[in-house]
């Protein structure tokens, strides 16, 4: 599933790093800390890997 806002891609590229031992756990709050717990390795990598051009800072509620 690719991202749908800034903020999201980089919580994601935050909790795979941790999965991948490069970032202490610890280190992670918020939306990282729950896409580290709840994702795959292969699940973040996708949502990371999503190109920015184009998404709004965070995604609307709507």
């Amino acid at each position: 599933m690719p991202a749908k806002s800034k903020a999201q891609q980089k919580a994601a590229g935050a909790a795979l790093s941790a999965k991948r031992g490069d970032t202490k756990k610890s280190a992670l709050k918020g939306a990282s800390k729950s896409m580290y717990e709840s994702m795959d390795e292969k699940e973040l990598k996708k949502m990371a890997s999503t190109p920015r051009k184009g998404k709004p800072e965070h995604k609307s509620d709507s």
